[in-house]
């Protein structure tokens, strides 16, 4: 193996931990809503899960213009940086004596959040041009152990010590996780120029048309992203309001989920590089009837149709990924990205605020008043195959602009 490749698969490996971190934090606080509601003396549920609406919002605003650093500046440092803010955030988020300063550590800790997307999905695009959604999904399993670890830690210690305490710890932890990153990713820049497959245009396609498509597919893709957000809060409000699991079990329950991207992601990542479209609506479309069918389903069959919506829902993200990375220009990756999860991400993410409220007006909190919940959701995952087919264009016109001009 050469110096090259060494450093490649290092980086490779590197990205795929800075990807469970970044994923920790966000789902980190699901199964301590209630605990954070009684502490803080709250009075709906749409107030606590504001909190992941805040997270979230500042996640997505902030990722356009770091998507244009990442451009532009050594990635490696960018992906440092945003994890160092992200724990440091979470470290003030455990301390806050008040719901205005929880408000504001989540801004923060969004903003540090945002640092990781664009600048590592980028990147390794151009790593791993042959394959592109075989590397992403494997990254992805980074990301599905974070998830796997953040609801399942902190359900367990939130139960035994207050929620305060697994949001200080995993907050130090990803503090040392950004020193020891610095330390062990290989040295030098990270940037379209090192790494340009010789078969991408050499710019972007001409503005207009360009970045319309490609808000038009990330409003597509806000349909997904708010059913899976809102999922997550959901499924949360589902366990312990309907069912009467207590937060070390709903973190559990939350966990698992999550964790069969691990699998999920590998393996439909890799498929998706011969069979992007198809496959695509066929996991999301398997995603959207687990997501009707929960309310219906009695207490013992709940958690295997939750795992079953977390392997197909969550290898939906490689697919996309890897599609609208190997679609666009080398030198705009980053940007586009930055740009794909602004949009999507700025109206998925108030969707926790959303449940929450919606949660709370219900009369009842039977599992068959969640009907509307669950169904609305289901259908924003379906109508958001329309953004699949809008991929295609980016891609045929990427083929039929070979010198284009912004």
């Amino acid at each position: 193996m050469n110096h090259e490749t060494r450093d490649r698969t290092r980086l490779f490996w590197l990205c795929g931990a800075l990807h469970a971190f970044t994923h920790i934090y966000p789902v980190a606080l699901l199964p301590l809503y209630l605990l954070i509601k009684q502490d803080l003396g709250l009075t709906s549920d749409g107030q606590v899960t504001f909190l992941m609406t805040v997270l979230w919002l500042s996640y997505c605003v902030a990722s356009y213009p770091l998507g244009i650093l990442a451009d532009r500046l050594n990635r490696k440092m960018l992906l440092a940086a945003g994890l160092a803010l992200n724990g440091l955030a979470f470290v003030g988020l455990a301390q806050a004596p008040s719901y205005e300063w929880m408000i504001a550590w989540c801004a923060m800790a969004g903003f540090g959040g945002s640092f990781y997307h664009p600048a590592a999905t980028a990147m390794l695009a151009d790593l791993f041009p042959a394959e592109t959604g075989k590397a992403i999904g494997r990254v992805g399993i980074g990301a599905a152990i974070g998830f796997w670890i953040a609801p399942t830690y902190a359900g367990w210690r939130g139960a035994a010590a207050g929620w305060r305490a697994p949001v200080m710890e995993l907050g130090v932890l990803g503090i040392v996780a950004a020193i020891l990153f610095v330390f062990l990713a290989p040295r030098g820049n990270t940037s379209h120029s090192e790494h340009k497959p010789a078969n991408q245009p050499s710019a972007p396609l001409p503005g207009i048309r360009f970045w319309s498509i490609i808000v038009a597919i990330s409003l597509f893709f806000s349909l997904r992203d708010f059913g899976g957000a809102g999922m997550h809060t959901l499924s949360s409000l589902f366990l312990q309001h309907a069912w009467h699991f207590d937060p070390k079990t709903t973190g559990q329950i939350l966990g698992a989920m999550l964790l069969a991207a691990a699998v999920s992601n590998p393996l439909f990542g890799a498929w998706s590089d011969r069979h992007r479209l198809r496959l695509l609506c066929l996991v999301l479309g398997i995603a959207a009837v687990t997501v009707a069918a929960m309310p219906w389903l009695p207490k013992a069959a709940v958690v295997a149709s939750l795992i079953v919506y977390g392997f197909f829902f969550l290898a939906g993200y490689p697919i996309v990924e890897s599609a609208l990375m190997e679609s666009v220009p080398v030198h705009v990756r980053g940007k586009v990205f930055g740009l794909f999860i602004s949009v999507s991400g700025v109206i998925a993410s108030t969707s926790h605020w959303v449940i929450g409220d919606w949660t709370h007006a219900l009369k009842s909190h039977q599992a068959s008043a969640f009907v509307p919940l669950f169904t609305t959701l289901a259908l924003l995952i379906i109508l958001s195959l329309g953004g699949a087919f809008l991929l295609n264009a980016v891609r045929k016109s990427s083929s039929a602009h070979a010198n284009p001009t912004t």
